[in-house]
Order: C-alpha cells, then structure tokens, then sequence
C-alpha cells in the first residue's frame, strides 16, 4: 500500500484531479447508470446463453458469432477472426480524444458441470485426445454479457465521448494447446492494440468469493506470472517382480515430486514474496507390473517477481537432475514462460479509483486485496499499455466463502445481481479515461 500511495504523491495528487474531472461529468455519469440499469435483463440473457453453449479455447465460434452480430447491430466497426476467434468493435465518440480498451474473454473450461442450474451445460468435447464435459466454471460468460452491456450503454451516449473506445472479446484466456500461440498474446500479434492505438485498457474479473455490490483491486502487482514446466524422468524399463534390475522412473519422479516441495518452503524468502511450485500430471506406465522406461511431470509455477522467478526456475532444474542422478536415472527439464504479473499500473489506478468507489456507491464497496497466485493474461496488454483489472463481487449477499463454489470447480455458480454493477463499472471507466484524457 506505501508504494501507491507514493505513487499518487507523486503523479502530482492525480486522485484529485479525477475526482473533479468526475464531479464535471456528473450528467454523463448519471445516464450511464439509468442505462446500465436497463440492460440488466439483456445480459442476464446473454450470459444464461453463452453459459448453456460454452465453448472451448480457440473454439469460440458460436459465441463470437452472436459478439459480432450485437456490435454490429450497435453500428460499431467490427472485426472478427482476431486471434482465430477473437472479435473487435470499435466505437468513435461524438469528440476527438484518445483510446480506451475494454477487454472480456470468451473461452469456456474442460468441465462437466454440477451446478444445478436450470441453465447448466451439457455440452460434450474432446480435450487433449480425452472426453470432457465443457463449462463456463470461471465467469468469462458473465464477462462478455457485461461487456455487450456496457457497448449498448456507451453507444447510446456516443456523442458525448471525446474519443474512441475498443471492446476486445478475446478467446483462449485458459490458454491454447500445447505449441499452440492464442489468447491475448496472439491478438496483440495481429494488432488489436493498433489502428486505432490503444492508451489505456481495462479489464473486470467475476468473484464468486466476494459479496455482489462490491469492488476490489490491488494497485501494481495483483497476479502472479504463470509458467508451465514439464520434467522427463529417463530410467530403465522391467519386469515389476525384478525391480532391481530396472532404473525405476516411477520411484525417481515421486521423489522429485517431493522434492520440488522443498523449493517455495524452504528456498524462497516468502517475506518478500509469495511463490508456488504444483505438480499437476503425472503420465507413466500402461501395466500394473510393468516398471516403464520413462515418467513426465507437468506443472505451474506462480511468481510475483523476475528475481524469485529465476531463483525457482533454477530450483526445479537442480532438484529434478540431482534426484534423478541419485537414482541412475536422467531427466529432461523444460519450462515455459506463460503470461507475466498482472500489473495495475499505479498512476492510472490513482486516477481511476474515484470511478470505482463513486459507481459501487463509496469507498466502502471497494476493497484492496492481497496479491492472488491466480494468473491472468490480461497481463500481456498491460505490458504494452497501460492497464487495470478490477473484480467484482458475484457471491450472493450474506453467502459463505467456506462453502461457496470456487472458479475452476464444477459447481461453480455466480449471484446474476451483480452484473449491473459490472456493466456500470466498464462504462464508466471507459468514459471516466477519455474526460480525463481530453
């Protein structure tokens, strides 16, 4: 927290400055709260929608046909096949001014839903050769019905706006397929971020942990960078009743899976950052009695920081060859960089955060959170531009988050009451920057 608030001394008390510049908007701000109201029963629609035909990453056919066919009806610039099914509407105010990105990913989750919800998916596909239920289980429905809201609200006030604003419905935010490039990254490839050249961009994340009505953030790093890496274990297939004469890779890896343990408890200086080493698959063998010549680990890494970035890199790699060495055995490390921190850049969260506690309706509603392993590649725009990612609560109210479904789970589930807060949120935002900017 010391570090933004020196960021705002420093920027010249810009928090200030925004809060006038709101007060100066007071008419704007109230017909974009009016209209935001009135989309509640359209985005509720489209989110019940897109959460009954989800759709897997690089996949989002149908989902961004029904994008495209809402912005355009808006008589927005559209541009589809962004990122392989990314869609981009452009909207140009009534007043020359700069450019403002609103961003929502579209991808669905390989899981088989048990929410209950009269809406639930029953949606089947193959994933990485395995059959799989499909399931909006992380909110990303919710956040393209949002942001389809906040484009109707924006379109009707259009002249006011002294600049332009892009509405980026990107696909593939849970990642792509191995060797696969996606997501933002590829999107920023093909220029989504150029023609016009975004200044600034915004992103808003359901919470199914916090209450409905309220707003959080962390200003600079909230998420952590997110990398993959895999670990090859060689030995020397047998016979399971003669272990002795194999180089067991079974018995190396789980012992490297141990060992990898000792990494983030006792390596990393978690007084200055967090840091997290999970295996997640463990591929081997195809015979209960047959000891395999070789055993592959995978897993995620979550950092906060190049330095402890590095310093785990080089753990893994240490840990996994000298276990391996111990054993007779040989391993192949590879570890590949995903996305990075998703960081909020500090001034123009300073100027920002007046729009946020004026639409929660005060301070009181938006809160400053600790830093999430989670990961995000939200991340990637902000590394070009600068950025924010806020959340927004989607908990029923008085709802408890011991027992709350968690993002990624099959009974994921989120509180449709919060989604006129998210749409206000992205408006005004939007509206907020270019005053600011004129």
């Amino acid at each position: 927290m010391k570090y933004f608030y020196s960021a705002i001394l420093a920027t010249g008390l810009l928090a200030t400055a925004a809060s006038t510049a709101h007060a100066q908007n007071a008419a704007l701000d109230a017909r974009i709260a009016k209209l935001s109201a009135a989309e509640e029963a359209k985005v509720i629609a489209w989110r019940r929608d897109f959460h009954q035909n989800p759709e897997l990453g690089n996949e989002e056919t149908r989902t961004a046909g029904i994008v495209a066919a809402h912005l355009k009806s808006l008589g927005l610039e559209v541009q589809t096949g962004v990122g392989r099914t990314g869609v981009v509407g452009i909207l140009r105010g009534g007043k020359p001014g700069p450019v403002v990105a609103l961003r929502a990913d579209m991808d669905g989750l390989p899981v088989t839903e048990t929410s209950g919800v009269p809406f639930a998916s029953t949606v089947k596909a193959t994933y990485l050769g395995q059959p799989v239920g499909v399931m909006h289980a992380c909110g990303h429905d919710a956040h393209m019905a949002m942001l389809m809201g906040a484009a109707e609200v924006l379109s009707q006030v259009k002249k006011d706006l002294p600049g332009t604003i892009k509405f980026i419905f990107q696909p593939a935010e849970e990642g792509s397929l191995p060797g696969v490039v996606g997501g933002a990254k590829l999107m920023i490839q093909e220029g989504v971020l150029e023609k016009p050249k975004v200044d600034a961009v915004f992103g808003l994340h359901i919470n199914a942990q916090t209450e409905v009505g309220n707003l959080s953030f962390r200003p600079g790093g909230e998420m952590a960078a997110s990398d993959r890496f895999t670990i090859k274990v060689i030995g020397k297939g047998a016979h399971g009743a003669r272990p002795w004469s194999s180089v067991d890779p079974v018995v190396t890896a789980a012992q490297i899976i141990v060992g990898l343990q000792t990494i983030v408890s006792r390596q990393v200086n978690l007084t200055d950052d967090a840091a997290v080493v999970t295996v997640g698959t463990v591929k081997g063998g195809v015979r209960y009695n047959v000891i395999p010549a070789d055993v592959e680990l995978s897993g995620t890494i979550r950092t906060f920081n190049k330095k402890a970035q590095e310093q785990v890199w080089a753990a893994i790699r240490r840990t996994a060859t000298g276990i391996a060495e111990s054993a007779g055995a040989t391993v192949e490390v590879d570890i590949v960089p995903y996305v990075p921190v998703t960081f909020n850049d500090l001034p123009l969260t300073a100027k920002m955060l007046p729009t946020l506690q004026r639409v929660a309706g005060g301070a009181a509603h938006v809160q400053e959170v600790k830093v999430n392993t989670w990961a995000e590649d939200f991340s990637l725009y902000q590394e070009k531009v600068p950025g924010v990612f806020v959340f927004l609560g989607g908990m029923r109210k008085g709802g408890d988050v011991a027992t709350t479904a968690d993002h990624h789970t099959a009974g994921f589930t989120l509180d449709e009451s919060g989604f006129t807060l998210g749409v206000k949120t992205l408006a005004t935002l939007a509206a907020d920057y270019l005053s600011m900017k004129k």
